[in-house]
């Protein structure tokens, strides 16, 4: 087997040398583990992870990629459905931050991890027992409950897996209070013997749930008789030599390092890490807030740092190791990423040895079991320049700062010594605003819409088996003398002619790269100027596909897997508060971006932005933008665009077949309740005729050969005066006035709106700018089909406009004065 060496030497071969212990297995297993010995009265050796970022300062971009990598394993098992609904719970201290680096790969998750630190005011939801640990009782506080309610995966992920007894111990303990059919147990490593190996899957028939094992290498570690005591008697004699040298294998030199502290200007609302709970929005929050907190550690570093080690501290691995892979980024020097542990290991300067140096200083916390030792090991000796300590506000003690404090012991040691302190956690007041009833999970393909899961959730439901259709004349007669809005009917889903359908599929092959080119510009003007992992949140459902467009976009340029929603906005009645309440509370309100297909006059700009005003005011909630990113803004009212011109979007052809057989959205208050989603249906039987896969893959298809287009018009945007002017408001008005019509709501500007009146409104007429071509050829198809004059203007903004027939206004004119026929 080979073996993983340090200068030709491997990290555990003083210890099998010596005891006798052999690490047998994967051919990668010596390269992830080295041994070391420890002072507990239940196991003499000690597996040290070359990857985890507790003993050993490893590269954290190779810390972070470990657990990631084995988060995409466990959403591949998982399937995407059951992935969504999983949770992550990481053991305290060691797996801490490998839990949080598995929560990222797979989806991201909600993640907790357990805790040896009690806190007030926080129920605990559970604990159990590790027996080999140096520090055995693990508590569960999550600050809500309902994080280990939900019936989907738990995802339970920890360093190595040697017994099976904590996994088993924490399932059992779980499993009494909240069953579910599912787990999955994660590792770096599965060192089961032979005899321990069948014992899973014999408790999982006894608790009547599925149990899967992911790990990133498996072996077994072979103990020979009496091996227990020869260690102990070996650490004895070893910890005597070094007491009797003075304690430091590497004695300091010189005079101590210099320590300042350095302000991170951590985001308010994110934990420190896992113990009561890290949900996406606190991710994205993290996110969002790195690149400046990384910035102002790299400015404080002296600027002649070659060597770098981020510290952690005990269970707070996470945020440090992020923090890090950022520096890691953008510093010109080698970083590297390890933390503080409670347990006692022992130090033997040997290249054979996987602990070469230990620091020892009292713990700074007041720990609920007294004051101790903790220790840092490989700093001393480890070449480094500069060490950033990071510790939550609790760890933020005299004893951090005393003369034997930590700081102290890596000033002996380290040149520069920057301490980041991040805010620990404080429990929310007793007292909870009162909440509608829980909200259900978004509907998904292929139970809702033609689209596949990954594709959009919808925050809707499902209304297919009621009927809603009802003639257009009688629809357009209720709306417009008032009697029904819009919204509490649906139009008879209009059926394309086999001309229109073929006029559709010569739209698409014309305007593919067009779109395409569009797509990419609006998302990467979302990327550069909104957010680096922004929530997709399509108003439904011309703006659905566009949403879509732009997630495999960024996938196809970006590698990123952005979350995507469609949600229901009305004319006049607004956005749907649940579906904002839900977003919410699944991510940080200020990376939802807002998505349509185009603008008309900008009358859904307007609703959403007063509509957001007014959720964000009676539910306290801050850090929603209203403004909507979309692939056409002919009206120039948005900021966020993927161009101005008025062209036909092959989408808007078409209604329901063209966007995952889903209706318009519909809201009557017999049908949706106060805690209901807006609902719409799904037109399964229309599968036949549906087209929005085509459509999609024909856009998306032409994404390679625009990027380097979409990158220079991007630039030029970013760098242009995109204010708003309105003029397409503007425009409306005057043409409602010219034509006697007297209602802004009756006329529909650009291309895209001037079809869906003739698809499922009573159109009057149309006006189209005078020389237009191929880009009205369905227009006037569907004009000529429905008896509908067209009328050629010279001075027009859009390259069309739809009115829609007055014939319930009461003393509508013509343009020439003459009542309008009723």
């Amino acid at each position: 087997m080979k073996k993983a060496v340090n200068n030709g030497v491997w990290s555990g071969s003083w210890v099998a040398e010596r005891l006798g212990v052999e690490l047998a297995g994967d051919d990668g297993l010596h390269s992830l583990l080295g041994l070391a010995l420890r002072r507990n009265p239940r196991r003499a050796h000690l597996l040290v992870s070359n990857v985890l970022g507790k003993h050993v300062p490893q590269a954290p971009s190779v810390v972070h990629g470990h657990g990631f990598a084995l988060g995409r394993r466990v959403r591949a098992l998982l399937g995407p459905d059951e992935a969504r609904a999983a949770v992550v719970l990481g053991y305290a201290e060691t797996a801490t931050g490998l839990g949080h680096s598995v929560a990222d790969g797979l989806g991201p998750a909600p993640y907790l991890h357990s805790t040896r630190r009690p806190v007030a005011g926080v129920a605990t939801a559970g604990g159990f027992e590790e027996a080999h640990s140096h520090a055995t009782s693990h508590l569960l506080l999550p600050e809500d409950p309902a994080l280990l309610v939900s019936g989907g995966p738990l995802v339970l992920v920890d360093d190595e897996f040697s017994t099976g007894n904590t996994v088993l111990n924490t399932i059992r303990d779980l499993h009494a209070r909240y069953p579910r059919s599912r787990y999955v147990v994660v590792a770096l490593v599965d060192m089961r013997s032979a005899a321990d190996a069948g014992r899973l899957d014999a408790f999982a028939a006894e608790i009547g749930a599925r149990v899967d094992l992911v790990a990133a290498a498996s072996g077994t570690v072979r103990l020979p008789d009496g091996v227990l005591r020869k260690g102990q008697e070996l650490v004895a004699r070893h910890e005597a030599d070094a007491s009797a040298a003075g304690g430091r294998p590497h004695p300091a030199a010189g005079a101590p390092g210099r320590i300042a502290r350095v302000g991170l200007c951590w985001p308010r609302g994110v934990p420190d890490g896992g113990r009561h709970g890290f949900t996406p929005a606190h991710r994205a929050g993290l996110d969002r807030a790195l690149p400046a907190m990384a910035a102002r550690l790299a400015e404080a570093l002296p600027p002649d740092a070659g060597r770098v080690l981020v510290l952690g501290f005990e269970e707070l691995m996470y945020a440090p190791l992020r923090l890090a892979h950022e520096l890691e980024q953008i510093a010109d020097a080698e970083v590297r990423f390890s933390t503080t542990t409670r347990s006692p290991v022992l130090a033997v300067d040997d290249p054979g040895y996987a602990i070469r140096s230990r620091l020892v200083f009292p713990a700074h916390d007041h720990p609920a079991d007294g004051p101790g030792e903790r220790y840092a090991y490989n700093v001393a000796g480890g070449g480094f320049d500069a060490v950033v300590a990071v510790v939550d506000s609790v760890g933020d003690t005299p004893e951090l700062h005393a003369p034997d404090g930590l700081l102290a012991q890596l000033a002996a040691h380290v040149p520069h010594v920057l301490l980041a302190v991040v805010p620990s956690y404080a429990p929310e007041p007793p007292h909870v605003p009162e909440r509608p009833a829980m909200l259900p999970e978004p509907l998904r393909g292929p139970a809702f819409s033609s689209y596949p899961p990954d594709e959009v959730g919808w925050l809707l439901q499902d209304l297919s088996d009621v009927t809603l259709e009802a003639p257009t004349e009688e629809r357009e007669e209720a709306i417009q003398s008032g009697g029904a809005h819009y919204a509490e009917s649906l139009p008879v889903e209009y059926q394309p002619s086999e001309q229109y359908q073929e006029l559709f599929q010569a739209a698409l092959r014309t305007s593919a790269a067009r779109i395409a080119h569009a797509v990419g510009v609006v998302t990467e003007t979302v990327l550069a100027e909104r957010s680096p992992r922004p929530v997709l949140v399509s108003l439904a459902r011309a703006g659905t596909p566009v949403g879509v467009l732009m997630r495999r976009w960024a996938a196809h340029r970006h590698g990123l897997d952005l979350p995507h929603y469609a949600v229901s906005i009305v004319r006049g009645r607004g956005i749907d508060a649940n579906a904002l309440r839900w977003l919410a509370a699944h991510h940080d309100p200020a990376d939802v971006v807002f998505v349509d297909g185009w603008t008309g006059k900008g009358a859904i700009t307007r609703e959403l932005a007063d509509a957001i005003r007014e959720f964000e005011a009676a539910e306290n909630v801050t850090g929603f933008d209203p403004g909507i990113a979309v692939l056409a803004d002919p009206g120039s009212c948005v900021r966020t665009y993927g161009t101005r011109e008025d062209f036909l979007i092959p989408s808007a052809c078409l209604n329901s077949t063209v966007s995952g057989l889903i209706s318009r959205t519909v809201l009557r208050a017999d049908l949706v309740g106060p805690d209901d989603f807006h609902g719409a249906k799904y037109y399964r039987e229309l599968a036949g005729a549906d087209v929005s896969l085509d459509f999609l893959d024909a856009v998306a298809a032409h994404f390679p050969e625009v990027a380097d287009a979409v990158d220079v018009q991007t630039k030029e945007l970013l760098a242009a005066d995109r204010t708003p002017t309105w003029e397409g408001w503007a425009a409306v008005e005057r043409i409602s006035e010219e034509y006697g019509i007297h209602d802004v709501n009756l006329v529909k500007p650009g291309v895209g709106e001037t079809t869906r009146v003739l698809l499922r409104r009573v159109p009057w007429k149309i006006l189209a700018r005078a020389g237009a071509g191929a880009d009205l050829d369905h227009v006037r198809l569907l004009a000529g089909q429905r008896g509908v004059p067209v009328e050629e203007v010279a001075e027009l903004p859009y390259t069309c406009v739809g009115l829609i027939h007055p014939q319930y206004t009461r003393g509508a004119t013509g343009a020439d004065g003459r009542a309008v026929a009723v």
